[in-house]
């Protein structure tokens, strides 16, 4: 049984709301017909990763109704699973507020929380949102009230977290302080490249020098971890110690080709939905002749604590380590071996 089709507008239903995320890697949307509404989320190629179902416009029917769900209509939650079984008005004032890792999104209506799709929403496992009007766990929402100790948190993280992004200063004092950070453990810095163009996370390159014994240029991305990434949590028992990272680079050679590997990943986690870690790979998305480092290598390991390699350990911001991924170049048979 098809539970939901993708946010289309086909079969009569009407889009009223198409907003994207900060970082352009998912956008929300909410359709509705004369009978019910629902929101999905979903990725700028129109697959749909979440859906959930949000309220019915007319009165319930007893058990799901297969033609409505199968012709791709905004599905009409059975009596058993709404608190208004007689049908509610049209959704009123609709506003999103995005995770601040981009992967999920809470929805409001006429500012009360209305519904959440969280990262881990997936439809092909029974997983849909949650929505405030459902009761119980259904095929097409979760009842919002009973998961509200474990997401009203990450709400309300969400809300302060952009109120402070959107604030004046807030990346000027952001990037001062990491940059401070690299200045004690590294020594001062070189040059300084914008590796983010237009686009959100905003992260920059800075090159630090050989220094008091280091024979090799270190160079580190600067604001990556500005911003949690994507799906840890669905990984990683704490993803607290694992959701900030920035990445380095040492080099012997000219520091600008180096840095095309941090310009390369930089804003990675947030556009393609995922998380770098250490053991992670990375092949390289262009002809094995441009890779930066030379034509013998593939792609990057990305190491904690690399051995050799300069203690980067005790920088943290929004109450979370922060955690250095050293970038080592390999060859495409240890990445096939990684990945076997």
């Amino acid at each position: 049984m098809a539970i939901f089709r993708s946010a289309s507008g086909e079969g009569g239903a009407e889009v009223v709301l198409a907003t994207g995320n900060p970082y352009g890697s998912r956008t929300l949307v909410v359709e509705r017909d004369e009978d019910s509404s629902v929101a999905y989320l979903c990725s700028p190629d129109g697959t749909v990763h979440g859906a959930v179902w949000l309220a019915n416009h007319r009165p319930a029917p007893a058990v799901v109704d297969l033609a409505r769900v199968n012709a791709g209509l905004p599905p009409l939650m059975p009596r058993s699973g709404t608190l208004h079984p007689e049908g509610r008005r049209p959704l009123g004032q609709l506003s999103a507020l995005w995770f601040e890792e981009g992967d999920g999104v809470a929805l409001y209506e006429d500012d009360d929380l209305l519904a959440v799709i969280p990262g881990w929403a997936d439809m092909s496992r029974g997983m849909p949102g949650y929505a405030r009007d459902a009761v119980g766990e259904s095929p097409f929402a979760w009842a919002l009230s009973e998961a509200l100790e474990g997401l009203g948190p990450r709400i309300s993280n969400a809300r302060s977290y952009w109120r402070w992004r959107h604030g004046e200063g807030s990346w000027p004092s952001f990037q001062q302080f990491v940059m401070g950070h690299l200045d004690r453990v590294l020594g001062p810095a070189g040059r300084y490249w914008d590796a983010s163009g237009d686009r959100l996370p905003t992260v920059g390159i800075t090159e630090r020098p050989p220094h008091q014994g280091r024979d090799f240029t270190v160079l580190s991305t600067v604001g990556m971890s500005c911003q949690r990434m994507p799906t840890v949590e669905q990984w990683i028992d704490k993803p607290g110690a694992y959701a900030r990272i920035e990445l380095a680079v040492a080099t012997r050679e000219d520091p600008r080709d180096a840095a095309l590997l941090l310009v390369w990943l930089s804003q990675y986690p947030w556009h393609s939905v995922t998380w770098l870690g250490h053991g992670h790979t990375a092949k390289w998305y262009h002809e094995p002749s441009t890779f930066p480092l030379g034509s013998r290598y593939s792609g990057v390991l990305m190491l904690a604590n690399a051995p050799h390699m300069p203690d980067m350990s005790g920088f943290a911001f929004g109450g979370e380590t922060v955690r250095w991924l050293w970038l080592s170049p390999v060859t495409i048979d240890a990445l096939d071996a990684q990945h076997r």
